[in-house]
């Protein structure tokens, strides 16, 4: 009776080696890298280039905003509810940005992404890699070099475009809270919560075209660290233009040196949205937790993802935290835009000095 108990243990123990094992099994790349799957081991020369030729060494820079403002212009372009209509709707995170580049870029809402995709055609080239995957891979990457960026998703086996995407699929900066939900249900089922998360990304952004006589400039006073000030300071209240006055898409904003877009200003304050948006705000496991839950979702768009292989692997950890939030300096809480009706603005230090004055994002 010992006996077959004692067998009866090893052979349970053994099962679960086995399947230990093949959850953990890993295969050696050419280049001597290790990954989970054999897909994954081009990856590791596209991360390395990436870093060095296009992220200046790993740093959270011009070309790391424009990288993930582009993976979400590619993705976007998707609507279920124009191929409803027996016309071509996109086909979401499918590189076609790119690919159709003399098409797409000459749409309104992509003004100024030629300049990334330009950048980036030459490192597509010498890799082994879809245009589609490319996109995704490197905004991921560059993000992770910045202080405060959760470690975001990545995967392979996207299917490049054969066709543009139609025009009018990426929101633009004019457009009323309810047309943006609107194209965003439409292109992927996401819910206001869920376009408030995609947002963060415009903590490490900036705007080139909205007000071109101050390319560069960005939407809030910590553009190179993932943090809460765009949640803070798009909902202080404004009092100058940073440029010129009467800018489509643009509307005051509450420090020299910083843009703020109508779209952000309408979102912060919609009752829809208003207590979400606040809930950013010093909160840096929700900043992090929801941008990356919803660039997940957003980077499979037009994919099945149980065809794609995961390859989150190579995405290098983040830098930690690099500042805390707080009221820029000669601003308080009296100084808010109190939008949500349920909880009152959480209380923040504000920053010692004078008055806050934002330089604009240096090209690389």
């Amino acid at each position: 009776m010992a006996f077959k108990l004692l067998a009866s243990f090893v052979s349970v123990l053994a099962a679960l080696q086995v399947a230990s094992g093949a959850v953990t099994r890993k295969v050696t790349c050419p280049d001597g890298n290790v990954a989970s799957d054999a897909a994954c081991c081009a990856l590791f020369a596209v991360r390395d280039d990436l870093q060095q030729n296009l992220f200046d060494g790993g740093e959270c820079g011009e070309e790391v905003h424009e990288s993930l403002r582009l993976t979400f212009h590619d993705a976007i372009g998707i609507s279920p509810k124009i191929a409803a209509t027996g016309v071509f709707g996109g086909g979401g995170a499918d590189g076609s940005i790119a690919i159709f580049e003399d098409i797409e870029t000459n749409f309104h809402a992509n003004l100024g992404v030629d300049e990334i995709i330009d950048e980036q055609r030459p490192l597509i080239q010498r890799h082994n890699i879809s245009v589609a995957d490319f996109i995704q891979f490197a905004g991921a990457i560059g993000v992770s070099n910045c202080p405060g960026a959760p470690r975001l998703d990545v995967f392979v086996g996207r299917k490049d475009a054969t066709q543009p995407a139609p025009d009018l699929t990426v929101p633009e900066p004019f457009d009323s809270a309810t047309k943006i939900f609107e194209r965003f249900d439409d292109a992927g089922k996401f819910t206001p919560a869920e376009v408030v998360a995609l947002l963060v990304s415009h903590t490490v952004a900036a705007a080139d075209h909205v007000d071109p006589t101050i390319p560069g400039t960005p939407f809030d006073s910590t553009p190179e660290e993932f943090d809460s000030q765009f949640f803070i300071e798009t909902l202080l209240k404004g009092t100058l233009f940073p440029g010129t006055a009467g800018n489509q898409g643009e509307v005051m904003s509450p420090l020299h040196g910083e843009i703020r877009l109508q779209s952000d200003f309408e979102l912060a304050r919609d009752p829809r949205t208003a207590c979400e948006w606040q809930s950013f705000v010093n909160n840096q496991a929700k900043i992090q937790s929801a941008f990356k839950a919803a660039f997940r979702k957003m980077t499979v768009l037009g994919s099945d993802v149980r065809q794609l292989t995961d390859c989150s692997e190579l995405v290098p950890n983040p830098p930690p935290p690099a500042s805390k939030a707080h009221f820029p300096a000669g601003l308080t809480r009296k100084d808010v835009d109190q939008a949500c009706i349920f909880s009152p603005f959480p209380s923040l230090p504000t920053d010692p000095g004078p008055v806050t004055s934002v330089a604009p994002v240096p090209p690389s």
